[in-house]
């Protein structure tokens, strides 16, 4: 085997969270819709950020238009206003608004995350080693590079995918 540069790990850990959609039970939509203990976070607004942080944020480093628009998903999912955020500092409220109509939405809205992780890992296989350190924003005061804004990318897609899959756990 060759030498793994960071652009090969970056590859082996953007196609994690794959996985992890994939391994994901098909629910219906009382389910999905579901707030656990009354936690602001359903299932489908899971899924949904997902889709979103991983969107909204690539589409920052690639300054192409966001799969959610381009794609068409937004008038499949027909989810408003409120889809077009991100979800973050979502009041319960909002997120209670992210709702699937049915094993139809489930599947297209499966089929988003797919597509934003398909693309997230295309970028980064466009990618040189180089590329990884550019400085591409600050935040408090620190430097952000492109490397850093993709594994936070991926680690928080992973998460939000680990949790719905958890919940999706308790149906079984």
């Amino acid at each position: 085997m060759g030498q793994m540069n960071g652009i090969d790990v970056l590859l082996d850990f953007a196609a994690r969270p794959k996985d992890v959609l994939t391994a994901l039970p098909s629910l219906n939509a009382e389910q999905l819709n579901q707030h656990p203990e009354g936690h602001p976070n359903s299932i489908a607004w899971l899924l949904w950020h997902t889709g979103r942080e991983i969107d909204v944020q690539l589409s920052a480093l690639t300054c192409d238009d966001e799969l959610w628009h381009s794609s068409q998903w937004r008038a499949t999912l027909s989810l408003g206003d409120v889809g077009d955020s991100l979800g973050y500092g979502h009041s319960a409220d909002d997120a209670a608004q992210i709702q699937l109509q049915d094993a139809a939405d489930f599947e297209h809205l499966r089929g988003y995350v797919a597509a934003t992780l398909d693309a997230l890992a295309a970028y980064c296989g466009s990618l040189a080693e180089n590329d990884l350190s550019d400085i591409i924003t600050e935040y408090e005061g620190q430097p952000i590079s492109r490397g850093t804004r993709l594994v936070s990318i991926i680690d928080d897609a992973t998460a939000h995918l680990a949790q719905a899959t958890y919940v999706a756990g308790m149906w079984g």
